[in-house]
């Protein structure tokens, strides 16, 4: 069945023409209209994203009666532009690809950068660089939708390095802020270091490959599947270590262990950057990444899907660990993006493929999808409090349900939804992937179990400390935020409970088959457990003022402080940094520098002027001096001749 899609090509197009005409022109009327075209052009990529969806899925790519999509892999070829040769048989072609999870992903940035840009409007009211935010989060819009529609590896990169970009320029938006400016920069040097290992990958994949194309990667008659790689280096398959390097840009994007140090940082940025790019688009990158090369990883690489498994499995416990003690509602909601990303990288890393092998790859899909919903809202309900109250800090708030009741609803919902309560959708997406950790590896199913009880423990501890506990004194009276903030609010908290009922067992596969799922009940009951045995504990010390919170950090205080101060992995990071790299290796680099290589350099050309300055008084331009010279030099050389005549 064939069908037009190439309307698609305005999904991305309609962003960066917003970027370019805020960009250029925003500052010659109302910064108010910067907002307005924003908006516009993202609800026209929004409408246009969910149309392809619907037409993707249930008439091109609908299932047939052996349960198979139409064509997976849809590539426009209208532009596909052969942009680069780089041999007889390596290209770069830039084009727009079609697939479960590119299309999934297209309705996931523009649901969650639409809403963003509503809540913006209202949000940003008053700011000084109101045109210039709108302007960078257009040009973000546009890079992510770049990004997941790539058809190859090399246009990816190209659009990731250009999310990157995007992303220093909103997380630095306030750039007059030293904390801005640093977080920014530390986020853009963290994912350079990651990206280097990503290109690094890529290269070695396609020197041995010939190819960039996801497609011919993927194909079972493929150069990777087909025709295996037998290269060694280091006793490991050079596929291996590759398909590792690549994963390493991916944990950089995603903020995975030891990766992870610049997302708490980054909510420096404006909250509806922190909605959009931290919680529900640039972060899961990563995960797209690995998703999109899961039949390399799961039947040539089995080893560095291991990798992800564990990483993710880590990542996961250390972040959910960290939320428990932080004070900053936006930082809690950081170490709960990065928790919720390694629940989605263990997906992928108990992953097989075809089949019901490829349950851990579906389950992982489904949850970036409900994580997108539920995670962006539950960051702009905090951009409300933080609007409402003027602070980021828990101990300055309490009570808040008494005047925002349309942002503690919705907040409840988005937390009752983490936390896996049943019917919401979380609990669904979150329950397949235990399921593929039961069956793969009970190490970290345990784990990821222990985390779900986590999850719900610091999230409501989060809910009541903000909501109910002792109401402070506040300097003025908290109110609820306008519509333009509220709405994105009530639609995300639906898509929050509903989310879930999505059939992705049917649409986002591993092989573009139906994939058959039951509840299973030895994993559903023990979840559904923890994740109430959370929200007791929470509801008993925090519900009300109590000082049992203080009795257990006191009588824990050298384990508390570790975990508060985030296993000190940053000064970690900075004693490398300042006092190896630069003190230890740069400072002695600079002195050899500046000392012997520019001081031998200065040394010659202090002796060619000093010996210049000596005999400069030989072109004095005083006839008789040369004329004594000649007369001298001829009767030097006569005597000297005869001399050696005799």
């Amino acid at each position: 069945m064939i069908m037009n899609f190439e309307y698609v090509l305005l999904i991305i197009l309609l962003p960066l023409l917003s970027f370019l005409i805020t960009g250029l022109t925003g500052m010659k009327y109302k910064p108010i209209w910067s907002g307005i075209i924003g908006t516009v052009s993202l609800g026209l990529s929004f409408s246009l994203s969910w149309f392809t969806a619907i037409k993707y899925f249930f008439a091109y790519g609908k299932i047939d009666a052996q349960g198979v999509l139409g064509d997976t892999f849809l590539k426009l070829t209208p532009w596909n532009i052969n942009w680069l040769q780089l041999s007889p048989t390596l290209h770069i072609d830039m084009g727009i690809m079609l697939d479960p999870i590119s299309v999934m992903m297209l309705v996931v940035v523009t649901t969650v950068s639409l809403m963003a840009h509503i809540y913006s409007i209202g949000y940003m009211k008053g700011e000084d660089g109101f045109v210039r935010f709108f302007s960078f989060l257009s040009l973000f819009s546009f890079s992510m939708l770049g990004l997941v529609v790539a058809t190859n590896l090399f246009q990816m990169y190209i659009f990731w390095e250009l999310v990157g970009v995007s992303s220093y320029l909103l997380i630095g938006y306030y750039y007059q802020k030293p904390s801005a400016v640093s977080a920014s920069k530390k986020a853009f040097i963290v994912t350079r270091f990651a990206d280097l290992g990503f290109l690094v990958g890529i290269l070695i994949l396609s020197y041995f490959t010939q190819t960039f194309d996801f497609k011919e990667l993927v194909s079972p008659e493929g150069p990777v599947l087909g025709h295996p790689i037998t290269a060694m280096f280091m006793g490991t398959s050079v596929l291996v270590w590759s398909m590792i390097l690549i994963f390493m840009g991916g944990a950089g994007k995603s903020a995975m262990f030891p990766l992870h140090i610049w997302l708490p940082d980054a909510m420096e940025g404006p909250t509806p950057v922190s909605a959009l790019i931290h919680a529900a688009t640039m972060v899961v990158a990563g995960v797209y990444l690995v998703a999109r090369l899961i039949p390399v990883y799961a039947i040539q690489a089995p080893a560095a899907l291991e990798v992800v498994g564990y990483v993710g499995a880590f990542s996961s416990l250390f972040a959910a660990i960290i939320a428990t003690t932080q004070f900053d509602i936006k930082r809690v909601l950081a170490f709960s993006t990065m928790s919720q990303i390694g629940y989605m990288m263990v997906g992928l890393g108990m992953s097989g493929y075809g089949g019901h092998e490829g349950l851990g790859y579906m389950a992982s899909m489904f949850h970036l999808f409900t994580h997108a919903m539920f995670k962006a809202l539950l960051f702009l309900a905090a951009g409300a409090i933080i609007h409402a109250v003027h602070s980021n800090v828990m101990n300055e708030m309490g009570g808040l349900r008494k005047y925002l009741p349309i942002t503690h609803i919705t907040f409840l919902i988005a937390t009752l939804t983490i936390a896996g309560v049943p019917g919401l959708s979380a609990f669904f997406s979150k329950d397949e992937i235990l399921v593929a950790a039961y069956h793969h590896n009970k190490f970290i199913y345990y784990i990821q179990l222990f985390v779900a009880g986590l999850t719900a423990f610091y999230m409501f501890r989060l809910y009541f400390r903000v909501f109910w506990n002792t109401e402070p004194h506040y300097h003025h009276t908290p109110h609820e935020s306008p519509l333009t903030m509220t709405i994105p609010l009530m639609f995300l908290a639906f898509m929050a409970i509903f989310s879930g009922y999505i059939p992705f067992h049917d649409l986002v596969t591993s092989d573009g088959k139906a994939l058959e799922t039951h509840a299973e009940y030895i994993v559903m009951i023990p979840a559904i457990l923890v994740g109430f045995i959370g929200i007791g504990m929470a509801w008993v010390m925090y519900k009300k003022e109590t000082d049992i919170p203080d009795k257990i950090s006191q009588s824990l205080r050298g384990i508390y402080t570790t975990i508060y101060h985030k296993f000190y992995i940053d000064e970690v990071y900075m004693f490398i940094t300042h006092r190896i790299l630069f003190r230890g290796i740069s400072q002695p680099i600079a002195w050899f520098d500046k000392h012997v290589i520019d001081g031998t350099l200065d040394g010659m050309g202090k002796t060619t002027e000093l010996v210049s300055d000596r005999i400069k008084g030989l072109q004095s331009g005083q006839l008789q001096k040369y004329a004594f010279v000649f007369v001298t030099g001829v009767i030097i050389l006569l005597l000297s001749v005869l001399y050696f005549a005799a």
